[in-house]
């Protein structure tokens, strides 16, 4: 029988958590959404889902992937809504390098906003399991978990990424 939260526990639990993944969960969302203001309105809707789902927490998975789960899918979710899901194709995400460059929060060069076009126009699965492997270094184990399947697909996804990102970055030199 699971332990049930009161409202003290509750409050102390989320409390830790909140500074401790603000930063890595918005970089997550970041990445995957581009936009800064974006990003911070889904970082909230992430945190409001997690604090709502803190008593139903089962310690099934680790913490730091049952809230990476909650904010891809926010990040997902917010893309759809927007209506620019991952078949958005190259002509329509032209513009995302200038859009970075332009954006006050960004503090890379041209290369890293790029980077971030190249990564903008892989198919959705690509572009999430491409930014949660290559910049939040996780293991293909917690992805899989998060994304329910399996290990093998989230490498070939990864390398089949990879590829089309090299191209492009090759293409744009």
């Amino acid at each position: 029988m699971q332990h049930k939260m009161d409202d003290a526990e509750k409050r102390k639990l989320f409390a830790s958590i909140v500074p401790q993944y603000s930063e890595k969960l918005y970089w997550t969302v970041r990445r995957i959404v581009l936009g800064h203001d974006d990003a911070n309105d889904v970082l909230q809707n992430v945190f409001l889902k997690a604090w709502k789902g803190l008593d139903e927490f089962q310690n099934r998975s680790n913490l730091s992937t049952w809230l990476y789960r909650i904010a891809v899918n926010e990040s997902l979710d917010f893309l759809r809504r927007k209506k620019e899901v991952a078949s958005i194709d190259t002509a329509e995400n032209a513009g995302v390098a200038n859009r970075l460059m332009a954006d006050d929060y960004f503090d890379g060069d041209m290369a890293q906003a790029l980077l971030q076009e190249a990564i903008a126009t892989l198919p959705e699965v690509q572009r999430v399991v491409f930014n949660l492997r290559y910049y939040d270094e996780m293991k293909y184990s917690d992805i899989s978990q998060m994304l329910n399947t399996t290990e093998g697909a989230l490498k070939a996804s990864y390398h089949i990424a990879v590829k089309k990102i090299a191209a492009f970055m090759k293409a744009h030199e």
